[in-house]
């Protein structure tokens, strides 16, 4: 994963590299400026995540609460999911890589392939990810405890066991926020990139794109990084940012078509122009009165 300051730089460069070779360079100018804004938004996700709107002494808390409010609401429990899955390291390994670094270059790949193919579809990707984006770092300002850190769950914290772990390594604890759980950023991304799929191609296997999604709410249930509550908001966040996004395109279409009909001039008369000659009514009727009178004299 990259810092939030080598993600700054890359954007930094990126959006220098447009603006220098915007008149010479149009279309690998218009790429880095959309690499640019990606990154930055990366990069401003990984700087967020060292900030906290509240103590993080609350974070166990408020994951407890969230464990309690399952049970209520009888959603299977997370550590019976779990146990199915620990018996097979190899598989465990599998997922917390799939935790580790899959996320983000499929996201990326995903945006590439719609700008590269679909292109009329990309700025409405682009915009659920940084709406959707945008609300997860205001609401991972209120720490939450993943479920791998709350006590008397039986929950087995999978990447510190087994490897791969973002978080953790050996005894030492690495800069990346343990407290930002809720959201799930790895489903509601992973929600986007089958919404991308699913509108965008014209495939009869693009449904399959559903099993991402499903996969990875799965995977981070399994590793003891996430709550299904945390998946469950983050299907909402990206529900919200579909009918943000969609408001907003009509209300600039309806804008757009409003200043395209005020500003088109009005016609002026031709002296002399006949209204009937102007619509196409057909020729006008003096004039054919006129014709036949001649005719008959």
């Amino acid at each position: 994963m990259l810092s939030w300051q080598d993600a700054a730089l890359i954007a930094l460069a990126l959006a220098v590299f447009s603006g220098a070779a915007y008149r010479w360079l149009a279309a690998p100018a218009a790429v880095a400026r959309e690499a640019a804004l990606l990154f930055a938004l990366y990069g401003l996700w990984q700087f967020a995540g060292q900030f906290t709107a509240l103590s993080e002494a609350g974070g166990l808390a408020r994951g407890e609460w969230i464990w309690h409010a399952e049970r209520t609401v009888h959603l299977p429990s997370e550590t019976s999911v779990q146990r199915l899955f620990l018996s097979h390291p190899l598989l465990i390994q599998a997922f917390n890589l799939y935790y580790d670094v899959l996320h983000f270059p499929m996201l990326i790949g995903c945006l590439i392939w719609v700008y590269a193919w679909h292109r009329a579809d990309y700025p409405r990707i682009r915009t659920l990810v940084v709406l959707f984006t945008a609300a997860s770092l205001l609401i991972q300002l209120i720490p939450v405890a993943p479920p791998r850190l709350l006590p008397g769950t039986g929950l087995v914290d999978t990447a510190f066991k087994y490897g791969e772990s973002v978080y953790t390594f050996g005894n030492g604890v690495l800069d990346a926020d343990q407290y930002s759980a809720m959201p799930s950023v790895h489903v509601g991304w992973a929600l986007i990139v089958a919404i991308a799929v699913i509108t965008a191609s014209r495939s009869r296997w693009r449904w399959l794109a559903v099993l991402y999604p499903a996969l990875t709410t799965l995977i981070v249930v399994v590793t003891a990084n996430h709550f299904w509550f945390d998946g469950i908001a983050a299907a909402i966040l990206v529900m919200l940012a579909v009918l943000i996004e969609r408001a907003a395109r009509g209300h600039a279409a309806r804008l757009f078509s409003g200043l395209s009909g005020h500003s088109r001039p009005p016609r002026r008369d031709v002296p002399g122009e006949d209204q009937h000659e102007r619509v196409g009514a057909g020729p006008d009727p003096r004039l054919t009165g006129a014709i036949d009178g001649s005719a008959e004299s």
